[in-house]
């Protein structure tokens, strides 16, 4: 009798174990669908009444035209470069808190839920449209200042990383990758063109909202600093979405509409100095986002991102403190390198990201990362000599190579999955930038802290020691870079001037032959 009731007691329990992995395997089944589904569908469909009101900026007034996207996207990416000004704030936050270097975290939140952003919300983006997806930013970026300033007030830490660190991050990813999406579908004949005006706008926000904020605090206080720049930002984000759109179907530039074929590339006729051209124009790729995320290309892409981004991220942050320590310069000196340092950063954006439209993305890339390799082969020669001039040289290229790498890299994308995966596409890859600064930061902070124990702050040991794990990271990304397969853009790019450089010889050789032949005569 009682093993009739234990055999009935254990089938019980079977039983209820069996219905509990029932049930788990269905809630992760219906996890995976959700997720699926949300990287699946990407496609945004209009309707002629949206297209028609669409076409005019103001209605009935001044009709829409792709360049207006332009400024409306250097005055977001502006705001958004407030993120990068954000170490201004941390001697008065920790000041005023009584903490000691709490303030700095806010930042790697912030950098981290930027990443998040961009990733999770990527496909909302394709499907609701720049514009609403902008507000929402815009919103939560505003939100975040503000409760930021009332955690001030409060004087709690904690509600400043919540405030700035994950509200505000989280709105700025979703605004830095609206207008770059827009861009990237209004302008398929220049994308590389595109793609750096879209970001450049980030790098001159760091360099000019770091000179407002310290007179800004003196004039109203820490806390309505936060206010009044919030505000402000509100404001000018808000009007610029409103002329960010995609555009219509069957859109084109000099040309057919882009239709699919087998790698997602199409000829476009665009001038070409004084005559027409084909040149090639990423079009809807066949394949679906999540294949293109989950592809060969995007994981060698993605390290490629990351080696890219790790070296300057980790060792701008700190450019200051290697002026003033390691070779013993001023705090003005040191102020004004910082300063010159985002220009150049504002102009890699630029420069590479036009180039690009001429010797190829994957070139741009391959010269940034070997750029960052002969720098970190260098660094350790340059800081035990104390090569001042050196320095400044390696810093400024290393930093215009770091901002090349975000304006060449929309564009680089467009070119492999196609404009209707670009918002997706460029919000997971960002969070290579996040893991490299969140991840790179903590560790290169670690072996700092434990390599500079008993030396002195001139001693530029614990830098050099950096370096060789970042110049491992780089050969990586270097190498991920050589597997990642070339557009039909880039293999155009290359081909023409080798088919010129073969005409040329040719045409050498045969008036050599011809020479020959008449002195015989």
């Amino acid at each position: 009798m009682a093993t009739s009731q234990s055999s009935e007691v254990l089938a019980a329990q079977s039983k209820e174990a069996g219905l509990d992995k029932d049930g788990a395997s269905k809630r992760v089944g219906c996890l995976s669908r959700v997720i699926q589904t949300h990287y699946n569908t990407t496609a945004r469909l209009k309707s002629p009444e949206q297209i028609a009101r669409e076409a005019y900026l103001i209605p009935r007034i001044l009709p829409f035209n792709r360049w207006f996207s332009m400024p409306a996207a250097i005055i977001i990416q502006f705001c958004c470069g407030s993120l990068y000004s954000w170490s201004i704030f941390n001697k008065p936050i920790d000041a005023l808190m009584s903490t000691q270097n709490m303030a700095p975290i806010t930042f790697y939140i912030a950098v981290g839920h930027f990443g998040l952003s961009a990733a999770i919300m990527g496909p909302w983006l394709e499907r609701n449209g720049p514009m609403l997806a902008c507000f929402l930013g815009t919103s939560l970026f505003f939100l975040g200042n503000l409760l930021t300033a009332l955690a001030l007030y409060l004087q709690q830490i904690w509600l400043v990383f919540i405030g700035y660190g994950i509200i505000s991050g989280f709105g700025l990813g979703l605004c830095y990758i609206s207008p770059v999406s827009a861009l990237q579908k209004w302008f398929p004949d220049k994308r590389g063109l595109a793609s750096g005006f879209a970001v450049c706008g980030f790098g001159a926000g760091s360099i000019v909202i770091a000179k407002v904020q310290i007179p800004l605090i003196g004039a109203v206080g820490l806390p309505l600093t936060f206010v009044v720049l919030g505000s402000i930002y509100f404001v000018l984000m808000s009007a610029c979405a409103l002329v960010l759109r995609t555009p219509p179907p069957n859109f084109s530039v000099n040309g057919p509409p882009a239709s699919n074929n087998q790698n997602g590339v199409t000829e476009t006729k665009v001038e070409i100095g004084n005559g027409t051209g084909h040149l090639p124009v990423s079009s809807t790729p066949e394949f679906t986002l999540i294949e293109a995320l989950t592809s060969n290309d995007f994981r060698f892409m993605y390290l490629m991102f990351l080696a890219n981004a790790l070296f300057g991220l980790v060792l701008i942050s700190r450019l200051s403190n290697l002026i003033t320590d390691i070779f013993e310069q001023s705090k003005d000196s040191a102020a004004t390198v910082v300063a010159i340092n985002g220009a150049f950063n504002l102009g890699g954006r630029l420069f590479f990201s036009i180039i690009s439209d001429y010797i190829g993305r994957k070139n741009c890339y391959v010269i940034m990362l070997t750029s960052q390799l002969i720098i970190l082969a260098t660094f350790s020669v340059i800081t035990t000599t104390r090569t001042y001039w050196a320095f400044l040289m390696t810093m400024w290229i290393l930093t215009a190579c770091y901002g090349a790498g975000f304006g060449v890299i929309p564009a680089f994308l467009t070119d492999k999955f196609g404009s209707s995966n670009i918002g997706a596409c460029h919000g997971v890859i960002l969070t290579a930038w996040s893991f490299a600064g969140v991840v790179g930061g903590l560790i290169f902070s670690a072996v700092f802290n434990k390599t500079s124990d008993g030396l002195l702050p001139s001693d530029p040991y614990p830098y050099i020691v950096n370096v060789w794990w970042i110049f491992g990271v780089v050969v990586l990304g270097w190498i991920a870079l050589m597997f990642v397969k070339p557009t039909k853009r880039d293999s155009w790019l290359i081909e023409k001037p080798r088919m010129c450089f073969t005409t040329i010889l040719s045409a050498v050789g045969l008036s050599k032959r011809s020479q020959r032949f008449s002195l015989r005569t």
